[in-house]
């Protein structure tokens, strides 16, 4: 039995659940690992088990650009490290809006431990594959972005015995983001090459994007918020039908972050009928909202999303040694072309059409 077994056995005999029967869950990108309990009597729970050790330090608040550059790329991206603390205090304060964040049962933070509520395995992307009709679950989708967005969050989340700092989704973040982009993908693609003048206009090309971004940060930001992350639960109401996973990543953003991770999703198609069909249930909750504006910060955040993660993608296949995710790749090209429509940022597409070739967007 290796230690993190021993701890792990621990934790469960002190949170009474040692003869619970465990089920080991698929893992996903992160360092996370989940097991499902079957008590002997009661509803199942869900075992979340993050190792403190295999991760670098989050961002302190007041950490300047080079102080987070030292502690790595966490802190730099504005990650909570897989903190059970972050994931403890975004669920309390999800919870509190009436949303259906996971109730904590047991928590051992420093150690990286929790038991969780178990909202089931009705995954969007699951239930729609199945032959769901779509529809209800991206309203209530919509219905969970607008209680997120109906009052500015605190600067601290805080409840159940812990408090964690929401944090501005700044430009050294987005600029970190932005990066991933052109240092992986050409160690995807070994045909392009990006010298020093293509990245400096990379740069360029997001600069005034960046600082959009950051000036407009003033929502609670799931920043994982996508078919594979959303639970569908039809028994409960309104906002409360969509389960929420995976957000103890959360920043403080603008608004339109979220709506371009649930439809530029890469893990399924997003039609543009039901994009359209998504944004204006919001724009007429929010008949206030300049919506003009708001589909400039989507394209254009939208983009910058979009690019992250065909930058996060080729670094687990490239480095990580993760094949699938390329799959998913041209889906991300499809999205982005969508966006480009607009076209935002201005010179994007130019840049691409110099750099990135068609056929390297396949």
């Amino acid at each position: 039995m290796d230690g993190r077994e021993s701890e792990r056995r621990a934790f469960l005999d002190a949170a009474g659940l040692a003869s619970a029967r465990r089920e080991p869950l698929a893992g996903d990108a992160s360092t996370r690992a989940y097991e499902r309990l079957h008590p002997a009597s009661g509803p199942s729970l869900i075992l979340m088990d993050q190792p403190p050790a295999v991760e670098t330090q989050p961002c302190p608040p007041a950490a300047t650009e080079a102080e987070r550059a030292a502690l790595g790329f966490n802190a730099l991206y504005r990650l909570a490290a897989g903190r059970v603390d972050a994931f403890i205090a975004c669920a309390a304060y999800l919870r509190g809006l009436g949303l259906s964040a996971p109730e904590v049962v047991a928590a051992d933070p420093p150690a990286g431990f929790a038991v969780l509520e178990d909202l089931g395995d009705d995954l969007y992307a699951t239930v729609i594959a199945a032959g769901a009709d779509e529809a209800p679950l991206y309203d209530s989708a919509v219905d969970v972005l607008l209680r997120l967005h109906e009052a500015p969050p605190p600067a601290v989340l805080e409840g159940d015995g812990v408090s964690w700092p929401l944090l501005a989704y700044d430009v050294v973040a987005l600029r970190t983001a932005g990066e991933l982009f052109v240092e992986w993908l050409p160690r995807l693609e070994p045909q392009l090459t990006f010298d020093d003048q293509a990245i400096a206009d990379w740069r360029a090309l997001w600069t005034p994007i960046m600082a959009r971004g950051e000036a407009s940060a003033s929502v609670f930001c799931h920043r994982d918020f996508h078919a594979e992350n959303l639970i569908w639960l039809p028994e409960r109401a309104g906002a409360a039908r969509t389960g929420l996973l995976d957000f103890q990543d959360a920043v403080r953003a603008n608004p339109a972050w979220d709506f371009s991770m649930l439809l530029h999703d890469a893990r399924r198609d997003v039609s543009p009928e039901r994009e359209a069909a998504v944004l204006r249930r919001y724009f007429e909750a929010r008949p206030g909202l300049d919506s003009e504006a708001f589909m400039a910060d989507f394209h254009a955040l939208g983009a910058l999303n979009i690019v992250r993660i065909l930058g996060i993608f080729s670094r687990l296949v490239a480095r990580d040694g993760k094949p699938r995710y390329r799959a998913l790749m041209p889906r991300l090209w499809r999205y982005l072309d969508r966006c480009l429509a607009d076209p935002a940022p201005p010179g994007l597409r130019q840049w691409l059409e110099a750099h990135v070739p068609a056929e390297a967007r396949a």
